[in-house]
């Protein structure tokens, strides 16, 4: 059935801000520049809304060489946001095969070196993305991973990683490099048992808006046996808006919703939660 008139409209409208959290906590993983194509809304503009909640840092994903550069300037001048650089999956193929691995070797050693300034605190998001890119792109999306699980151990930094479709191969390649020290499933997909093998390596598991989306009881499953001392919390903004917002532009003012989605699936008070988000936060990114 077609979208009405008024839900069209709906669609560009920012949902109102929740009730603000008692402890404050981090979006660990946002795209900034892409809420500011879609809405307008100025960097200063969404530190201040999520500020007003109780979302007092937020970790800026760069993904393609632009957006890694547009990250790690916008680290630089605002103290509320730490940048995370890497070629996404996606973007790492398409390199390889629009344009070579030569001018795929070309982007990623400009990401190694935006990866060592002090404002990037991450090396993400990388991984593998099995749905979007076929298996002409395996081969390239598995050497940029294992590139940037190196430069990860090189410089100490985190590793933020992207998995979609493909966890086997990403538990693999980390097993066979060896993970970095601080390691976080952005976005976590997997399910229960895969919570717990993540949770046995001593890897960070970040939830998102799709944690509340009416299909999700897989993912709620994974979320339940995933221990607390693990837990980040994520809009992904501007995607993957919580329910019932969904459909809405995402932003980091809206983690609230999500974080006390989660509290509710944990069974722990909210607050003890987003204690727990804070404290996590800090070692995964420290």
């Amino acid at each position: 059935m077609p979208k009405s008139a008024k839900a069209r409209s709906l669609e560009s409208v920012p949902p109102p801000p929740p009730p603000p959290l008692a402890v404050p906590v981090a979006d660990s993983h946002t795209h900034l520049d892409m809420q500011q194509d879609r809405t307008g809304a100025t960097v200063r503009e969404a530190l201040e809304r999520a500020a007003a909640v109780g979302v007092t840092r937020v970790v800026q994903i760069g993904c393609d060489l632009p957006r890694a550069r547009w990250a790690a300037e916008t680290a630089a001048k605002h103290e509320a946001v730490w940048a995370a650089v890497a070629l996404h999956p996606n973007e790492a193929a398409r390199l390889a095969l629009e344009h070579g691995t030569d001018t795929l070797d070309d982007h990623l050693a400009e990401i190694f070196e935006l990866a060592r300034r002090p404002e990037v605190k991450a090396i993400g998001e990388t991984g593998l993305d099995y749905y979007r890119t076929g298996p002409e792109g395996v081969a390239a999306q598995q050497s940029s991973f294992r590139a940037h699980i190196r430069l990860a151990k090189e410089l100490d930094k985190t590793l933020v990683i992207h998995d979609r479709d493909a966890h086997g191969d990403v538990l693999r390649v980390l097993a066979e490099e060896g993970a970095p020290p601080r390691t976080v499933f952005h976005c976590f997909s997997g399910d229960a048992d895969m919570a717990e093998t993540c949770a046995a390596a001593g890897y960070f598991m970040s939830f998102a808006g799709n944690i509340t989306f009416s299909t999700a009881q897989p993912l709620r499953a994974a979320l339940a046996a995933a221990p607390p001392e693990l837990l980040l919390v994520e809009t992904d903004a501007p995607f993957l808006t919580p329910a019932p917002f969904r459909g809405r532009p995402n932003a980091p003012y809206l983690i609230p919703v999500t974080l006390r989605a989660m509290a509710e699936v944990k069974g722990l008070p909210e607050e003890e939660l987003a204690r727990h988000v804070a404290d996590n936060t800090a070692r995964a990114f420290a």
